[in-house]
Order: structure tokens, then sequence, then C-alpha cells
């Protein structure tokens, strides 16, 4: 079976995938410091709890944080006796052309949301995810991955929001029941949602225009549900837009390993 792994900046997420569907998904928050042992016990009492009895024989791992990668690929070797395909390395291959400017680095959780949205839908797609950051991944029509945008995250603002003007509270992203606030939450929770469901739709049609064609627009992360809520926003919700994409490209090298 295949443990795939999508390490963020916040959250780290596992997941068993048996071939045919996920057997479970677990998140931790996202510690460099964090050992292979203490990976291994944390991961081998969820499954004991939740009755899982798996097989590891395969790790895939996605991290837009290079310093965990090392312990990741400790655990692999240490307790399931397996390499790890890494997302952005060589000998890690994805079923779809990168096309930005010559020694640009592009994150690959970005390039893991392009292959799946490719599998997914086809072509011609702006995938949003809702991160740390906020960012939007243009996919050609032959799934090459053309570049994109970055924003500072929702949760992010806040933050910075509250610990750069000592009066605010820290506050809760939700959506407001009307856009002009009577009290401070309320103030703020209306900035922040409406202020980034106009950013995203701003972004969406500034790189339909540009593209000069029909494109769909495809949301994943934390917080997508959320904007969700907003009408005419998004024309699909992935949940676990990531884990698909690290399935497909784990297959897609597999294959070619046997080709």
């Amino acid at each position: 079976m295949l443990l795939a792994i999508d390490c963020g900046n916040t959250n780290t997420v596992f997941s068993i995938w048996d071939g045919e569907r996920f057997l479970a998904t677990w998140r931790t928050s996202t510690e460099h410091q964090r050992t292979a042992d203490q990976y291994y016990v944390w991961l081998s009492t969820l499954m004991e709890f939740q009755g899982i009895e798996a097989d590891i024989t395969d790790m895939i791992i996605s991290s837009t944080v290079p310093r965990v990668v090392f312990n990741l690929r400790v655990l692999a070797d240490r307790y399931f006796n397996t390499r790890p395909y890494v997302v952005g390395k060589p000998d890690c291959r994805l079923p779809v052309d990168v096309r930005v400017d010559a020694g640009t680095a592009v994150g690959p959780d970005r390039l893991v949301n392009t292959v799946a949205g490719y599998d997914l839908y086809g072509g011609d797609l702006i995938v949003v995810d809702f991160g740390t950051a906020t960012t939007f991944d243009v996919v050609a029509g032959d799934g090459a991955y053309v570049g994109g945008v970055i924003a500072p995250g929702v949760n992010l603002s806040l933050e910075a929001l509250h610990q750069a003007a000592a009066a605010l509270p820290h506050v809760d992203i939700t959506k407001p029941q009307r856009v002009v606030g009577t009290n401070t939450v309320a103030c703020m929770q209306s900035g922040v949602f409406w202020g980034y469901v106009g950013l995203v739709r701003e972004i969406c049609d500034r790189i339909k225009a540009e593209r000069d064609r029909p494109m769909r627009v495809i949301s994943t992360g934390g917080l997508a549900p959320l904007f969700q809520q907003s009408e005419d926003l998004f024309d699909e919700w992935v949940d676990e837009l990531t884990m698909h994409g690290l399935t497909v490209i784990h297959s897609y090298n597999k294959r070619q390993e046997t080709a």
C-alpha cells in the first residue's frame, strides 16, 4: 500500500491509499524537529486505533518545508524498508510539463495540484489553494503548469492584522451576515471574507482574460468550503486534491520504472 504525505507550512497530512481509495487520512502540525521514530509511533498508534492493518510498501512525499524531508526519508527506510518518491526531485517524474522561467523552482504542492486537476478535469484550469498562502495555479490545455499567482493566506492576513494593530483582537474567519459590521469582530471578518472573495474573483477574471479562453476554476485547501459559499466563485471544490495528485504521480513513476 501507498503512504502519501503532503507536508505544508502549517500542517502535514498522511494518507494510506490501497490502490482504489484512501483508507484513512490524518493531520498533524508541521514540526521539523519531529524525528522518524516520533512519526512512526504517532502513525502506528492511529492505525491501530482505527483498526487499519496496512502493509506500507511505497511512499511519496510533497513538502514545502525542506527540513522535514530528511526525517520522512528515514521513516520510509527504517520502518517501511522503501525509498520514497519526493516531488520536485529529479528521480520523481511528472506526467505533465512545467513551463516557467529557467531556474525557477515551483513549489511541489503546486505541481501536485496541477497533476491532480488535469487528471480530474482536463486542461485549461485555475486551481485556487487556500493554504498558508493563497495560490493560483494555471494549467494549460495539455496539462502543463504555466505559472500562477501567490497571495497571503487568509489566516496569515488575520494574524498579521492582529499582531500589527494592538487594539484588534484575534478572530476566526467566517462568512458575515452583513458587509457592514457593527462591532470590531464583524468588521474584521467582513473585510477579510469579502476582501478575499474580491481578490479571488479579480485574479481569476484577469487570468482568463490574459489566457483568452474559457477556464474552469477549482478550489481546494482548508478554507475552500467557506469561500465555496460565495456564488459563482468556483466551478468545483475538491477536498483532497493534493493527495489525489500524489497517487497519480506515484502511479506514473511506477509505470515508468516497468516500461
